[in-house]
């Protein structure tokens, strides 16, 4: 059982990594396509109490004003506050051994053009020593909307859940929508996509391989979105408006977000885990 444990680790944590790659070599292309030469800067992570990974970011693109695209694999011991909040979710207690690991890919990026919507996107496996399970999603921030990109997204989140269940799609839509709302604003910080969480239903090879097609999916529903807008002239008055969203998108991942969260609780380098905030945003 070590053995398959063992490999199943291995086989998500290249997976992660493969998929952070392909979206790295697919954004720069991007920036060529409009006449950018920025690139990724690529720089190692680590966590003390260990593991690492990769955090990859471009500046000042000509698509990109700032994107991050992370790749992780952790290991450790979860504190009483990470146990307590993974009891909360109906998890099985931990105290006897508090063990973790966990690898995943993460991936926010901000747009240089207003007409261009911001978007997240991560899938990663958490594994302790009673149970192993998935998580991850994907969900379309524009700060202005396009009622056929809102379509479009969601409906490359729909193929890839309709592969696997068709039960998926609506259940992790409604998940998305609940998890991405701002109490304190009372409203959505995007239009959704979806979003699932310690996901085992009993089959972990199912459970990878959905995994695996969310992750999969993620490039046909954001890039023809961007390129519909990469050259679409914009006013200051779109860019006030884009700036404010912003505020939204950083209230949220710095208030409400559970993976920033366990990313600080846990010891993992605090840049890559901020990574997610926009380069410049306002508030009213």
């Amino acid at each position: 059982m070590d053995e398959d444990i063992s490999d199943r680790k291995a086989r998500a944590a290249a997976w992660f990594r493969e998929l952070r790659d392909q979206i790295v070599t697919a954004f720069e292309g991007l920036e060529a396509g409009a006449g950018s030469d920025i690139r990724f800067a690529v720089t190692p992570t680590t966590r003390a109490a260990g593991g690492g990974g990769i955090m990859s970011v471009l500046r000042g693109g000509a698509v990109f004003e700032k994107v991050g695209v992370n790749w992780s694999e952790v290991h450790g011991v979860l504190s009483p506050r990470a146990q307590r909040a993974m009891a909360a979710r109906g998890l099985p207690d931990m105290e006897a051994d508090p063990r973790f690991w966990a690898s995943g890919i993460s991936l926010v990026a901000h747009m240089a053009n207003p007409h261009c919507p911001a978007v997240h996107m991560n899938t990663r496996m958490f594994w302790t020593p009673t149970l192993a399970w998935f998580g991850g999603g994907a969900d379309l921030n524009p700060c202005i909307e396009y009622a056929e990109d809102t379509a479009h997204f969601h409906a490359q989140m729909q193929a890839a859940c309709d592969l696997h269940d068709p039960g998926y799609y609506p259940t992790f839509k409604a998940w998305a929508d609940e998890y991405f709302f701002i109490p304190h604003r009372g409203r959505a910080r995007g239009v959704g996509g979806i979003f699932y969480d310690d996901l085992n239903s009993g089959n972990w090879e199912a459970d990878f391989a959905f995994t695996r097609d969310v992750g999969r999916h993620f490039l046909p529903a954001f890039l023809p979105v961007t390129q519909r807008h990469i050259g679409q002239a914009f006013t200051e008055a779109d860019r006030e408006v884009q700036l404010v969203h912003r505020g939204l998108y950083a209230e949220y991942n710095l208030i409400y977000d559970r993976g920033t969260r366990f990313g600080l609780e846990t010891g993992h380098d605090a840049d890559a885990v901020l990574m997610s905030l926009p380069p410049i945003a306002k508030w009213p």
